[in-house]
C-alpha cells in the first residue's frame, strides 16, 4: 500500500513570502496531475501544509526565514489548481498541519499510515532540500519505502535540489523517478 504526501505547495512557497519561484510554477501541473491520480485511485493522499503563527519568535524558523504560511492568510492557501483538486476530493485527501520541516515531526502522520497498512510513501512538493528531504529522512528512519518524483519537487536553491535528489537515492535508497512513470 502507498500514500502520496504533497508537501507545502502553497502560495507563499510558490510566489509569496518564501518563494521557490519559477521552479515551483513549472512543477504545478505535475503536482496537480499526481494528486488527482492518487485521489481518484483511492490511495491515501496527505496534504502536509506548513503552519506558522504571527509573532512566534520561539519557532526556530523565525530566525532563518521571513514569516510564511501564517495561519488564516492567503499565503497558506494551496497554490493554483491544486486548490481545485483538493476541493474536488475533500474527504479523500487528508489535510494535515505541520509546524516543522518533516511531515512526521509533531503530527499523527505515522499513525495514519500504519493504521492503513501503508509501507510506501511517494513525495512531491517543495522544498526538495528542506521539507521534502526531512520528510524523506524520517520516512526512511521509520522503515517506509520512498519514491520521489523528480519533476514534482523544486527548491529555491538549485544546488540543494540536485544534492537532495542524489541523497534520496544514495543514502535513503529512494526511487527517484519521473511522474510520467507513475503506476
Amino acid at each position: 500500500m502507498k500514500a502520496l504526501i504533497v508537501i507545502d505547495f502553497t502560495n507563499d512557497f510558490v510566489d509569496g513570502n518564501l518563494p521557490v519561484g519559477e521552479p515551483a510554477v513549472l512543477i504545478a501541473e505535475n503536482i496537480c496531475r499526481l494528486t488527482e491520480l492518487y485521489a481518484e485511485r483511492g490511495d491515501f493522499v496527505v496534504m502536509a501544509v506548513d503552519l506558522h503563527e504571527r509573532e512566534d519568535t520561539w519557532h526556530p524558523e523565525s530566525k532563518l526565514f521571513p514569516p510564511h504560511n501564517l495561519r488564516e492568510t492567503e499565503g497558506r492557501a494551496l497554490y493554483g489548481d491544486l486548490a481545485k483538486v483538493y476541493n474536488r476530493h475533500v474527504g479523500k485527501i487528508h489535510w494535515m498541519d505541520k509546524t516543522r520541516y518533516s511531515a512526521f515531526c509533531g503530527t499523527d502522520l505515522e499513525l495514519k499510515l500504519r493504521e492503513r497498512g501503508i509501507t510506501e510513501v511517494h513525495l512531491i512538493g517543495v522544498c526538495t532540500d528542506i521539507c521534502v528531504l526531512h520528510t524523506a529522512v524520517d520516512a526512511y528512519n521509520k522503515g517506509f519505502s520512498i519514491t520521489v518524483f523528480n519533476d514534482a519537487v523544486a527548491s529555491f536553491n538549485p544546488e540543494g535540489h540536485v544534492w537532495a535528489l542524489e541523497h534520496f537515492k544514495g543514502s535513503l535508497g529512494a526511487n527517484v523517478t519521473d511522474s510520467r512513470d507513475c503506476d
